[in-house]
């Protein structure tokens, strides 16, 4: 049970997050301060460092959520499940559960509306890369763990989610730019393009 204090908390860092990701997406990045979005929600700079180390850790803060849930998601796949199978389970069956997770802090549209800035800006798209390096390599670990290898010996749990990750991107750039944003227009592109992986890597690309 959330007490009063705990539940202040988490209101606070929520609207400290959607006025830090409106001012983002609409004034830009660099030219957000962090007394802007202190002020907007009407509390000092100290209390916004409270609750994000600066303005890149606000910007990817919704990112971080679904990154949490997503491993935690894999963590719990059933041992029997080959590799990209568990991968894909998590995400597929547990969209819902991210999802709902995301909109209680931000709405989609405006977390849609992020993840633009982020690719239209180059201080935050270099970080979103880096950080992708590191989610991709923490995956990679869990992975080996489930299956009992070695990921320094064995390059598999690597080469699996450099595969997902690649699909995963694929997948959100379509879904971003095109005319229906719904969540569940995100889970039926991606499974479609899970599903195309072993002929795009394996078979023939060429027409009659």
């Amino acid at each position: 049970m959330e007490t009063l204090r705990e539940r202040k908390k988490r209101r606070t860092r929520e609207a400290l997050l959607r006025a830090a990701l409106e001012l983002f997406t609409t004034q830009g990045y660099e030219r957000t301060t962090v007394d802007e979005i202190a002020e907007a929600v009407d509390v000092s700079q100290r209390t916004f460092f409270r609750y994000f180390a600066g303005k890149e850790e606000a910007a990817f803060a919704v990112q971080t959520m679904t990154e949490d849930r997503f491993l935690a998601a894999v963590r719990a796949r059933p041992p029997h499940e080959a590799p990209m199978t568990a991968l894909r389970q998590a995400f597929l069956e547990g969209w819902d559960a991210i999802r709902e997770h995301v909109e209680e802090a931000v709405p989609v549209e405006l977390y849609l509306r992020m993840y633009r800035t982020i690719g239209s800006t180059p201080a935050l798209l270099a970080a979103h890369l880096r950080r992708s390096v590191a989610i991709e390599e923490t995956m990679a670990r869990v992975l080996a763990e489930r299956e009992g290898v070695d990921v320094d010996s064995d390059p598999r749990p690597r080469l699996a989610v450099a595969v997902f990750g690649g699909v995963m991107r694929v997948t959100e750039r379509q879904w971003s730019t095109g005319d229906d944003l719904s969540p569940e227009a995100i889970r039926a592109l991606t499974a479609s393009y899970l599903d195309q992986v072993g002929s795009a890597l394996t078979g023939n690309w060429g027409g009659d």
